[in-house]
């Protein structure tokens, strides 16, 4: 927390909340990416990387079909009126129950559709893993209203429980039963754990008296926010099956060490950031305040990730065969390279605050859009000089979007804001 105070030295005190909540996720997070480094070393050292790619593509898809549960229901939870929250909480709940249970058979029917291809292991691996949708809807309004509280300790300390439990169960079925099983299995075993700790820290339960907010209310919203989650999901998972269909399994799971090596290590910060952030800028209605709020959440990511950033993509050759083992040194460069993904990734966790918390999900989703196109049409393209190659080239996609784009609209948007408050003056 001392760290937290100095940022709040640094970027001016009322940014305190913003800066302590990112340290209560940093904190929780920096935990278990020690027991997932960890876990990640063994793993390395006893699985084949023909192993772990098969892995890579279970996860992959089951993380893309999973982004559908994230349909904006929740957002809205957190941005309304304390007068109509009861009523939204009570429609909300019976939204989640019901896309929840579509989502689970989405993925059901993804994995029969393997089945008939004659992916027999990851067709049963993907049907095991759509249990995980039948534990979700017991918690989420309950996880909403953490987050509108802005209790953020609560939140970072139940995900990390969840995740060390996932990471040290993992260790101890590779040990015993080093397979694809081993490292998928322990998402659906660990999801009853995170409905237990959510329910306990915070009560709620439907209240018939307070009435329903209008389904069609979350409508607009929702479906901004739903297509903004898939294709940002998309970017991050299709990779992986563009590389496997590429350049093969065994490149796949070296691509998949390097990507949660490298990556993958900020990815979780960094949405940290994100998540903070959106109910930071929720709380205050004057376009101004609210502006330079996400200004201030934009230079705290970048002062807070970039020397993180900086020290993966420097030491990289060093710390991967040190860590890892001697096995994957070929896999250092891929790591420098993915960990240079995390500097637009912070522009478009901001970004994405913003968005939402200005009833625009729709602007975010067409920024993610083109960024997601651009980075895999990019991993393509530079395929034909190697695997490398297209891992800059899906990193210079999404830089060369977000970037640009997030600084664009943030000027635009201050320059928008002067001209109402000056038409305001002289009327």
């Amino acid at each position: 927390m001392r760290v937290a105070n100095l940022f709040s030295r640094v970027l001016g005190g009322e940014t305190h909340q913003l800066i302590r909540g990112l340290a209560y996720f940093g904190s929780a997070e920096a935990l278990t990416r020690i027991v997932r480094i960890a876990v990640i070393v063994v793993i390395a050292r006893q699985v084949s990387p023909q192993i772990m790619g098969l892995a890579a593509l279970v996860l992959s898809i089951f993380e893309m079909v999973r982004v559908l549960a994230n349909a904006g229901i929740g957002q809205r939870i957190i941005a309304e009126s304390d007068e109509a929250l009861q009523a939204t909480c009570n429609t909300a709940h019976r939204l989640f129950w019901g896309w929840c249970l579509v989502v689970a058979a989405i993925q059901a029917s993804v994995a029969g559709v393997l089945l008939l291809c004659g992916m027999a292991d990851i067709a049963a691996m993907l049907l095991v893993l759509s249990g995980v949708y039948c534990f979700m809807p017991g918690g989420l309004v309950q996880v909403f209203l953490l987050m509108r509280e802005r209790r953020f300790a609560v939140i970072a300390t139940i995900g990390a429980a969840q995740t060390i439990c996932d990471h040290l169960l993992t260790l101890v079925l590779v040990l015993v039963w080093p397979s694809a099983w081993a490292i998928v299995l322990p998402k659906l075993i660990t999801a009853p754990l995170w409905l237990i700790l959510v329910r306990r820290a915070r009560f709620w339960k439907p209240d018939e008296s307070a009435g329903y907010t209008p389904w069609r209310d979350f409508t607009g919203f929702a479906f901004g926010v739903l297509a903004s989650e898939m294709v940002a999901v998309a970017r991050a998972q299709l990779d992986k099956v563009v590389v496997g269909w590429l350049f093969g399994v065994q490149a796949l799971g070296i691509y998949y060490f390097a990507f949660n090596a490298g990556l993958g290590i900020t990815t979780s910060f960094i949405m940290a950031l994100g998540q903070v952030l959106f109910p930071y800028l929720c709380a205050v209605k004057q376009p101004r305040e609210r502006l330079r709020r996400c200004w201030l959440g934009l230079l705290a990511g970048i002062l807070i990730f970039l020397p993180l950033l900086a020290f993966q993509v420097g030491m990289a050759s060093w710390y991967v065969p040190l860590v890892f083992g001697e096995q994957w040194v070929e896999a250092a460069p891929l790591v420098a390279i993915l960990a240079l993904g995390g500097i637009p990734m912070i522009f478009a966790a901001c970004a994405s605050a913003w968005w939402r918390a200005d009833n625009r999900p729709v602007s975010e989703a067409v920024c993610n859009s083109i960024a997601t196109g651009l980075a895999l049409g990019a991993l393509v393209v530079f395929s034909p000089f190697g695997l490398e190659a297209s891992a800059l080239g899906y990193v210079g996609g999404m830089a060369l979007v977000f970037i640009p784009v997030v600084l664009w609209c943030l000027l635009t948007a201050g320059k928008a804001v002067d001209t109402v408050l000056a038409r305001e003056v002289l009327a």
